[in-house]
């Protein structure tokens, strides 16, 4: 390649035999023997933010919506002062209740922000070590974008797998400033503790998305991949005659090095792979033979069924008693990370062999194994031995067992009590001493009960009730078989550029992201609901993690599932199961890409121009329904530093903080047109940034609600308030009473609706305002 010189010079005239031509300029420089990309110009004022770069941001959502508090307690119990009491009072070192509950919430995200750090650094280096740190990202053809919030938080495009470490050198340096500020005696201030959340739950998205951008690449996961296949899901998906090995938390490596050792010894249909929580949901994507078994609440349900013949677990919402409930039926555990050791010995560098006869002769209660490839040839070894040892081998109790145990309740109620759903449990036992399992059956088959095992803890005559539980629905368990889309990864460019329009105009009404645990108020049937009630409204609707398997736990009246019976592609109509925890990143990278490839805002370094738009015109609306652990707290946070509302659960408020908005304070709703320089009156569009709702009813009408936004042109905001006024006659029986907030002039109000709406408008003494041509919260 010749580089262009600094000074040239022009040949008037060159002749030859062959040729003439004038005016011919040359340039001599210098040789580049090796073809560089280019640095790419930072286009926006802050990449790498520092915790307080983006505080001014956070102050302005922090404004509009503030943060309600629920605490479970008024202590404080984190330092040696002792216990304070902070009800009307401050703390020893000065802290007051309001600030105190900020900081409790900051460690919580900082926990589940470390986890998903934790797994990406371990993802990262792995796939160095295997792949080289040249080895390239590319998500093929239909993604240019392939990174938007490492793009936009960090102001430059990763090319390689070794751009991902600088990444996570950043995240980490941040979480350990975030972390100090938890201290006794450092922050002072609730909303700068929630400015410092924010800064977690973003640095969260960051790691999340170098986690999925990795495994994707490296492990030739779908790119994008809106046809990407059906794998099955269920109990009843096992076949119990072979050996099984089940893979529990949320790394794909050690579940994708079984695969590949079984495909490596052509062993592919003798041994059952399969999955709960992410690690499920991964390992299909990587090879669509493996199986799902369901949601982390399926946990101690399976693994007391006694078909597991080997345990797997990595990191994260894996029941910390899994070797205590294996050993009660020999199942043997293998633990495969740092993040959990379990007591056991570790054996990484230990003859494989050695390891397997250990295992089945109960020498060791279980090994520790921190090389993944290690893993696939123990685990499937182990398997294979142990299968006809254990065949004879029941835990659960059969139905004269149960019987028999119920007949020893006393009546004390402490079950019902500690129950998270208030289930009628001592009722089901008592009824189950009569011979009636029908009570129990049903905590079973509607996913009522998902497993956490209070109840056990607290009984007084040690009765195993999630053993009669499971026994119970056993017969209609071993029929559960459905079908779930494997985890496609990020929405593909081309499909933004299909939709950017029509979500930010309002003709499509949403994007509606189903996302969390699954410690359902009601059973996990309610995600689905709520997921086809949307699909059938031209929503976009966007799954992962568990969310996604409970969507598949569902069929229609037609006898589908709705994965089956709506495409995967990132459109109105689509159900698009994204991935696993980490694939939450392309929820918000979706996001952001709209703002980039419609509005052309440029990514680099540019966090606060990306987030104003979206807050303001991105009709987009997480939904984590069972929310509960520190990750969940970790994504939602950062979700909303991205101006994106979130509706939780009931079981939300134990989070101790939302994000509600006051939507008869107008002051609070004042935009600023850019376009024109002008402040001028908003409306409560998002209403709410975090939010937690009693019931399905609820938030399915809050949901569609939480979807408007300022910039809906008038056929857009017909049809989106068409959805919120159905939805709420539908379920809550009435008109909305604040339909007027949402109605700029007459061109806003649905058709269908018209009567009904103008009465309530001259009611309300209502007048039309001015759109906003380019509403913001930023400054000119």
């Amino acid at each position: 390649m010749i580089d262009v010189a600094p000074e040239s010079k022009k040949a008037k005239d060159l002749k030859g035999d062959f040729w003439d031509a004038k005016n011919i300029q040359i340039s001599i420089g210098e040789i580049i023997t090796e073809e560089k990309p280019p640095e790419e110009e930072v286009k926006g004022p802050k990449p790498r933010p520092h915790v307080t770069d983006l505080r001014s941001w956070d102050m302005k959502l922090l404004e509009r919506y503030e943060p309600f508090y629920a605490p479970f307690c008024d202590m404080c119990c984190l330092c040696t002062y002792g216990k304070c009491e902070l009800l009307g009072k401050k703390g020893a070192c000065g802290i007051d209740a309001a600030t105190q509950q900020a900081r409790t919430v900051l460690l919580a995200c900082l926990i589940g922000t470390a986890a998903h750090a934790g797994h990406a650094r371990h993802l990262v280096e792995h796939l160095i070590e295997r792949f080289g740190e040249d080895y390239k990202i590319d998500l093929g053809s239909n993604v240019d974008i392939e990174a938007p919030v490492t793009r936009t938080v960090m102001g430059k495009r990763p090319a390689t797998l070794g751009d991902l470490r600088e990444v996570m050198d950043y995240a980490e340096e941040q979480m350990s400033h975030l972390l100090s500020a938890c201290h006794t005696g450092q922050e002072g201030d609730s909303k700068d503790f929630e400015s410092k959340a924010f800064h977690a739950g973003l640095m969260d998205d960051l790691t999340r998305e170098v986690a999925d951008l990795a495994q994707i690449v490296a492990l030739d996961l779908p790119k994008g991949d809106e046809d990407a296949p059906l794998v099955e899901l269920g109990f009843g998906t096992i076949d119990t005659e072979k050996p099984v090995v089940l893979c529990i938390g949320h790394n794909v490596l050690p579940g994708a090095d079984i695969v590949d050792y079984l495909d490596e010894n052509e062993m592919e249909d003798q041994v059952e792979v399969c999955g709960i929580c992410c690690a499920a949901i991964d390992v299909t994507r990587y090879n669509e033979a493996a199986k799902v078994v369901g949601p982390l609440s399926k946990q101690l349900r399976f693994i007391r069924s006694g078909v597991a013949d080997v345990i797997v677990v990595d990191e994260q919402c894996v029941r910390t008693d899994v070797l205590e409930e294996a050993l009660k039926n020999r199942s043997a555990v293998i633990a495969t990370t740092d993040k959990m050791c379990l007591g056991l010995p570790d054996m990484t560098d230990e003859d494989p062999d050695k390891i397997v006869n250990d295992l089945i002769n109960g020498n060791i209660e279980g090994a520790l194994i921190l090389d993944p490839e290690r893993v696939g040839e123990v685990a499937v070894k182990t398997a294979m031995k142990l299968a006809p040892i254990r065949k004879s081998l029941k835990k659960l109790p059969d139905i004269d067992e149960i019987i028999e145990l119920a007949s020893e309740c006393t009546d004390c109620g402490w079950c019902q009590r500690v129950c998270p759903n208030s289930l009628p449990v001592m009722d089901a036992v008592k009824k189950a001493a009569e011979g009636d399992l029908s009570k129990l059956e049903e905590m079973a088959i509607e996913e009522l009960c998902y497993t956490c095992g209070r109840c056990e803890q607290e009984c007084e005559r040690n009765i195993p009730i999630v053993s009669m539980v499971t026994k119970a629905g056993e017969r209609r368990v071993k029929d559960e078989k459905y079908r779930i889309r494997a985890g496609r990864g990020p929405a593909q460019d081309v499909e933004i550029r299909r939709v950017g329009a029509p979500i930010v105009l309002g003709d499509i009404p949403g994007v509606v992201a189903f996302v969390g645990c699954s410690n359902y108020p009601e059973g996990g049937k309610d995600v689905a609901l709520m997921a086809k009630e949307f699909l059938e409204r031209n929503y976009i609707v966007v799954t992962t993690g568990c969310g996604a398997m409970s969507i598949g736990e569902y069929r229609d009246e037609d006898g589908q599932t709705l994965y089956e019976k709506y495409g995967g592609q990132f459109d109105a109509k689509g159900l698009v199961n994204m991935g696993s925890c980490v694939s939450n990143a392309h929820v918000s990278g979706a996001a952001i890409k709209i703002a980039n490839i419609f509005a052309q805002k440029p990514l680099e370094g540019n966090f606060e121009e990306i987030a104003d738009y979206i807050l303001n015109r991105v009709g987009a609306c997480g939904v984590a329904w069972g929310a509960y652990s520190q990750k969940a707290a970790a994504i939602a946070t950062g979700v909303n530093r991205w101006g994106i509302p979130v509706v939780l659960g009931p079981h939300g408020s134990k989070y101790r903080r939302l994000f509600l908005g006051r939507a008869d304070d107008e002051e609070k709703w004042k935009l600023n047109d850019l376009r024109t320089g002008e402040v001028i009156d908003g409306e409560p569009a998002p209403e709410h940034l975090l939010y937690a709702a009693e019931n399905r009813e609820e938030a399915t009408v809050m949901i569609a609600k939480l979807c408007i936004r300022p910039t809906d042109t008038p056929k857009g905001r017909q049809m989106k308030l068409s959805n919120y006024i159905d939805l709420h006659r539908k379920y809550l029986g009435t008109i909305p009473d604040d339909i007027d907030r949402f109605i700029r002039t007459e061109k806003d109000i649905p058709i269908v609706y018209k009567r009904d709406v103008m009465k309530i408008l001259e009611e309300k003494n209502w007048k039309p305002r001015e759109l906003p041509k380019e509403p913001s919260l930023l400054e000119r």
